[in-house]
């Protein structure tokens, strides 16, 4: 049986004691996280806190050293940069390294989801920065993940097109109900999409709040913005910092 995650639910990531170290440099100290089945976990911290070392852990990419790491088989990733094959139409992209005759009908569906479903036959080098990160979404939806990392997915794209990702990711979770971790510099994104917020801080868990705010979410919520206080004082950053 999986051990608990926050809420009390089966944990479909856990994460117990990982070290990580680069010759003097401990990257991640004795590190523990879990994410709940289900679960929309905001991972924030800032630069060389650990955040990219964790991820690259999960993924695979990085050996455990010390410590436990669980991960389910069925993961995807979404990165910063959409990461399409230029030589390679939009719904080729999507339908890459999966396996049966369907494959082109799966990823298909997959584009309709994310809003694409007239760029098919696009090339990726016609696509608009937000279009290009759609498609690497639908990438790893059809992939029907039961764990979902983004990767400061939204971080080059301008503030409109953002608020309009947020919204189709939140969706598309509430649709999927897979677990999601989303690392991100940004404490109003954590707080519109995440179920829970955590900090890490020189490798180590420094403060984690569960989001119980009701949905759609509002930055004018009284809670929403003490909220937001609190963890932008777990970052130490005042607020006049956030705006400036």
């Amino acid at each position: 049986m999986s051990a608990p995650a926050s809420g009390g639910m089966p944990a479909t990531v856990l994460v117990r004691g990982l070290e990580r170290r680069f010759g003097n440099t401990t990257v991640l100290d004795r590190l523990d996280l879990s994410v709940g089945a289900g679960e929309f976990v905001a991972l924030l911290g800032r630069s060389g806190s650990g955040k990219t070392t964790l991820l690259r852990t999960l993924t695979g990419l990085d050996p455990v050293q010390t410590g436990e790491v669980r991960v389910p088989a069925a993961q995807a990733v979404v990165f910063q940069e959409s990461r399409l094959l230029p030589w390679k139409r939009v719904w080729e992209n999507v339908a890459l390294g999966l396996e049966g005759a369907d494959a082109r009908g799966r990823a298909e569906v997959a584009l309709e989801e994310v809003g694409l479903g007239h760029r098919l036959a696009a090339w990726p080098l016609t696509l608009s920065g937000g279009e290009a990160q759609r498609a690497g979404i639908a990438r790893a939806l059809v992939r029907e993940p039961s764990f979902l990392m983004l990767d400061e997915p939204f971080a080059s794209l301008d503030a409109l097109t953002r608020l309009r990702m947020q919204d189709m990711v939140g969706a598309l979770w509430r649709r999927h109900r897979c677990a999601v971790l989303l690392v991100t510099h940004d404490v109003d994104e954590a707080l519109l999409l995440a179920d829970r917020a955590v900090v890490l801080d020189k490798g180590r868990i420094r403060a984690s709040f569960p989001i119980a705010l009701p949905r759609p979410r509002r930055h004018a919520d009284p809670d929403f913005a003490r909220l937001r206080a609190a963890l932008l004082d777990a970052l130490d950053v005042r607020a006049v910092d956030q705006a400036a």
